[in-house]
């Protein structure tokens, strides 16, 4: 008889002392998104072995939605649940991460190009807005600066292209190459510049803003290339062990 295909693990989370559900809602969600900057600043490194308990130790949340977090991110493939051994921040994998870059950039032009159609006038102007403020601010921005504006950024692009299903088939790969982003700008270059970056995201912008859909989804895949050209650089040059800190660092390397 042929074996079922293993299902992932998950955490049971208890409802009985659980708070009001929408209470609980925002609290699940607040947790994700607290567990989610960990990761991409990498304090959780790749690779880190950790208890339930050290993470609602460093997000203050409690057991409750910190589990119901967990749970997503396992899904969402960037923590794995070790049952009977506790949690595990995933590993990166530049040559499987270079794969979904490329799943993204497919599923990207076609929310880019749904959002350039759709915009109605409160999008466009959020959009504006956004460009103007990368425009004043870029010269001072930090690379924590800039994550919390492109996570802004994403939500207002999904939210013009209007289709809900969308934000969840995107959100872990976007939260996977932020991460990727924050390796490469901290670590590979000499000093942080964000102008490449910076400059195709006021394109996608303006011509999302303006409804330019050819332009938008060229500016889009122009992004995505400008990512995929952090890979080269990566694969040759990355200490491994700040993509698995299980692996002893290469000193002097």
């Amino acid at each position: 008889m042929a074996k079922r295909a293993s299902r992932p693990a998950l955490i049971e989370v208890s409802e009985a002392s659980a708070p009001p559900r929408r209470n609980r809602v925002n609290l699940f969600e607040l947790a994700y998104h607290r567990i989610e900057e960990l990761l991409v600043r990498c304090e959780l490194a790749p690779g880190r072995f950790l208890a339930m308990q050290d993470l609602q130790d460093m997000t203050g949340f409690g057991r409750t939605p910190v589990h119901h977090a967990v749970n997503r991110l396992a899904a969402d493939t960037l923590i794995i649940i070790r049952p009977r051994h506790g949690l595990q921040i995933a590993p990166i994998d530049l040559a499987r991460e270079r794969v979904l870059l490329h799943l993204r950039r497919d599923i990207e032009r076609f929310v880019i190009r749904l959002a350039a159609e759709r915009a109605g006038p409160s999008h466009r102007n959020q959009m504006l807005h956004m460009e103007r403020l990368l425009r004043e601010k870029r010269a001072g921005l930090t690379l924590a600066e800039f994550n919390t504006l492109d996570r802004r950024i994403d939500q207002m692009v999904l939210a013009a292209a209007g289709e809900p299903f969308l934000e969840h088939t995107l959100r872990p790969l976007h939260t996977i190459f932020r991460r990727i982003g924050f390796i490469h700008h901290s670590y590979m270059a000499e000093k942080t510049n964000l102008d490449g970056t910076i400059d195709h995201h006021l394109a996608v912008l303006n011509a999302v803003a303006t409804k330019h859909v050819d332009r938008a989804v060229a500016a889009s895949d122009a992004l995505i290339a400008f990512v995929d050209g952090m890979f080269d650089e990566m694969e040759s040059r990355i200490d491994p062990s700040l993509l698995d800190c299980s692996i002893e660092p290469l000193l002097g390397a």
